[in-house]
């Protein structure tokens, strides 16, 4: 996975927290360093695939465009990754020494059928979890979390 997902979730959440203020790319950049062009890209990624909503001008910037219960961790893995499975199986077994040009590989080898389970598991956790629920471990773990990222926002001019 790319690093524009640990970015793009962690935007999510500080977004949330931001209760349907807009918040500019470039702010949610600085916060942790990233660089906004970059950035922009990803939150362009989630405002395209319903997960944000954008507004140009002054007071523009970035919004959720759902409630953070309605937005998946795999919501956000697949605006930015897409939708392609991670494995995927070229049926290699085609060129070995007990090769039937009949078989479709990707449904009977045991490395195509082990990595299908193991992807199904990991998109059932992602989708499981939402940024509420993100949301919920942070407060428990960081009660102040969410007052200090609305507090950075309101002072920092980036």
């Amino acid at each position: 996975m790319s690093e524009g997902v640990e970015w793009a979730l962690h935007s999510c959440v500080n977004l949330a927290w931001m209760e349907g203020q807009a918040v500019t790319a470039a702010k949610l950049a600085a916060i942790y360093g990233l660089p906004a062009a970059y950035l922009n890209k990803q939150l362009q990624a989630l405002a395209k695939a319903g997960i944000l909503t954008s507004t140009s001008g002054p007071r523009g910037g970035f919004r959720l465009a759902r409630e953070p219960d309605r937005i998946t961790l795999l919501d956000v893995v697949t605006a930015i990754e897409g939708a392609e499975d991670a494995f995927r199986c070229e049926q290699i077994l085609r060129n070995g020494p007990s090769a039937d040009p009949e078989i479709d590989y990707r449904r009977t080898c045991a490395i195509s059928i082990a990595m299908r389970k193991a992807e199904l598991a990991w998109r059932r956790e992602l989708a499981g979890q939402t940024i509420a629920d993100i949301l919920a471990q942070v407060g428990r773990t960081a009660p102040a979390a969410a007052s200090n990222v609305r507090s950075w926002f309101a002072n920092v001019r980036p």
